[in-house]
């Protein structure tokens, strides 16, 4: 359960505020209402805040998502699984019986949670690990690394797929903006990983959830979209040579839609799962002997040598 602080201080948010900074300024909040945070180097301590970061998240989350709406809090419920509680504190309709959530969309979820969880040093582990490196507090470097899912670039890759589809609308435009992101137009959002240069195999997995997900909740027009797009784009030599297959992203935002949530908390059910990987990362550096701070270096190519003009002469 939250601190009645924390609830507090979640209940300073306007209520149109996105739930992604509501989440990553609160996880930072943390800090200071666990100080026992900052024992770093105790292996307990260590354990204790893994647990406690892994358990808040999602708590944090429906609260922010709930806060947003202008929805009363729902506090959690210890029968159920991780993500069956996740989703009774998300949408427990406040009647007098208990929420049972609905077992296609808890099993999606838990697997969607399983996919995401980590996945070598992108940004956001990055910033985990650099913020990290200076013997701060786990919360503080989840904050930073939540900063970092928070960019379209990262995070927001979901939403920008969904924006896609809806552009394109219909199976019938597919065509065209494949074309037009051959000439040099949009982008095909979803597409393409910095290191998967195939397949990305965890959006197999996705893709094969979502149809269970939609026999159950219905057919999203957008799937329709997103399955005739993979098609046309695996069969044009121009992806296929630059290594652009379907990411992760391309289908898990597709069921996120189909389950109801807005495409502002895309990057919050990201952050959930992702922030075991986060602490796993922080975990592995902190018990490292051989562990610096983090600090790059850098090339200065300006210019060799500039001579002083006295600021008279300026102009």
């Amino acid at each position: 359960m939250l601190h009645e602080n924390v609830k507090k201080f979640m209940e300073s948010f306007r209520y149109d505020a996105h739930p992604m900074g509501m989440l990553l300024s609160t996880l930072g909040a943390l800090s200071t209402f666990y100080p026992d945070a900052k024992n770093i180097f105790d292996p307990e301590s260590r354990e204790l805040q893994t647990y406690r970061a892994i358990a808040k998240a999602p708590t944090i989350a429906a609260y922010a998502y709930r806060h947003s709406l202008g929805f009363p809090y729902i506090y959690p419920d210890n029968r159920l699984s991780y993500t069956g509680n996740f989703l009774n504190m998300l949408l427990h309709p406040l009647a007098d019986t208990e929420y049972e959530p609905d077992p296609v969309l808890e099993k999606a979820i838990d697997v969607l949670f399983i996919l995401h969880a980590d996945h070598e040093q992108n940004c956001s582990a990055n910033a985990m690990r650099s913020v990290g490196s200076s013997q701060s507090d786990p919360y503080s470097a989840l904050a930073g690394a939540c900063a970092a899912l928070y960019g379209p670039l990262h995070g927001g890759a979901n939403e920008a797929v969904i924006r896609m589809l809806e552009r394109i609308g219909t199976k019938e435009n597919v065509g065209k903006a494949v074309e037009a992101a051959k000439s040099g137009g949009d982008r095909l959002m979803g597409f393409g990983h910095r290191v998967y240069k195939s397949y990305d195999p965890r959006a197999k997995i996705v893709k094969r959830i979502a149809a269970e997900v939609f026999e159950t909740v219905g057919m999203n027009p957008l799937l329709e979209v997103a399955l005739e797009l993979e098609r046309v784009a695996l069969e044009d030599e121009y992806f296929v040579e630059r290594d652009l297959y379907p990411n992760v992203d391309f289908y898990s935002d597709i069921i996120y839609q189909a389950a109801g949530f807005p495409t502002d908390m895309f990057p919050v059910l990201f952050a959930i799962p992702r922030t075991a990987g986060w602490m796993a990362q922080w975990r592995e550096m902190i018990s490292d002997p051989e562990q610096r701070i983090a600090r790059p270096r850098q090339i200065y190519v300006g210019e060799e040598q500039r001579d002083f003009v006295p600021l008279a002469d300026r102009g």
